[in-house]
């Protein structure tokens, strides 16, 4: 019998990802949504629709999480808030993400999954340290207290399933993976935060190019390690970081411009100076949740994911190019 995989918030770009995965490798998949009136998002995945359904539920109440929980062998639980400009309370990301996660985790062991893989962020490990010297890894966790909201909301969700199955002498049904920025060929009717630093780029909307980098990894390649960290014995109760190398703004214009030729034309290539990137943050929500990276960079070990569960990732630029690729075949189709 074919085992079923529940993938939580199903309209998401990682969670995309998962079910064609899943539904590659000849699983059941169910996927959440928290509106069914977007259930057509996540069926709009497959091809054969036999093997995929989409069920409700939200990580803001109790209702529906039995239900889709019920029969599954395995959960993903990818779905996370996480809003394009801070909130003015943190707990308006904390609580759901929290909650959400204990929900699904409570919904997981009522049905008797054999484990649940938990999507963090490996600003879990690395943001708002003090000292970035060095390379970090799965034993690093990030001071809350020293981080924006949505960092802080996913460091206390982890915490808080760590500490739920240890609670039950059940470590070995929790694997929690940590994947730095996520980008790579576009599903779906919506962009996700990750993909609007390559879009805005080849729009030109950036005059110019700030003293940011990011930490990056393709998303194939992290849904591909979730499928494979819920069943691999060896990542049983561990915790792995998915990252595929660091790259300045800088970089990643130069990689755009020498893959994509003329389609690249807007893609800036002078640098802004940080004082005119703070000013702008001041207008622009979504710079100001970045404005504290300026200059720093991060790098993250990959050997337990590496050595563990033979994960080998795909070469960074060809990740660049390909979600660009996509963001174009997509401008051309709408």
């Amino acid at each position: 019998m074919t085992a079923t995989v529940l993938v939580t918030g199903g309209t998401g770009y990682l969670a995309g990802w998962c079910v064609r995965e899943l539904l590659d490798q000849g699983y059941e998949v169910r996927a959440t949504v928290r509106d069914l009136a977007r259930a057509g998002e996540v069926l709009a995945l497959a091809e054969d629709r036999s093997r995929l359904s989409v069920v409700r539920a939200d990580l803001g109440s109790d209702e529906g999480w039995e239900r889709a929980a019920d029969g599954c062998a395995y959960v993903l639980h990818v779905a996370s808030p996480f809003p394009r400009a801070a909130p003015k309370d943190p707990d308006a990301l904390v609580r759901p993400a929290r909650d959400g996660t204990l929900r699904v985790l409570r919904a997981a062991a009522g049905a008797g999954v054999t484990r649940v893989v938990l999507t963090s962020s490996s600003s879990t490990v690395g943001h708002g340290r003090p000292a970035r010297g060095g390379v970090l890894d799965e034993t690093d966790w990030a001071d809350p207290a020293r981080s924006r909201a949505y960092v802080r909301s996913k460091i206390l969700a982890e915490r808080a399933a760590w500490e739920f199955v240890a609670e039950r002498g059940a470590r070995g049904s929790l694997v929690t993976l940590a994947p730095s920025t996520m980008i790579g060929p576009v599903i779906g009717p919506h962009l996700s935060y990750s993909v609007l630093a390559v879009s805005r780029l080849l729009d030109g909307a950036m005059p110019g190019l700030p003293r940011l980098g990011f930490s990056l990894v393709d998303v194939r390649d992290v849904a591909a390690l979730h499928v494979r960290a819920m069943t691999e014995p060896a990542a049983a109760g561990g915790r792995f970081i998915a990252d595929a190398g660091f790259r300045w703004m800088t970089q990643i214009a130069e990689v755009l411009r020498a893959r994509l030729g003329p389609a690249a034309a807007r893609v800036p290539s002078r640098r802004l100076p940080d004082f005119a990137v703070r000013l702008a943050a001041l207008f622009d929500p979504e710079l100001r949740q970045v404005i504290d990276e300026l200059g720093v960079r991060t790098d993250y070990a990959t050997t337990a994911a590496r050595t563990a569960l033979g994960w080998a990732p795909r070469p960074l630029d060809d990740t660049i190019a390909e979600c660009a690729e996509s963001l174009l075949t997509r401008r051309v189709a709408a």
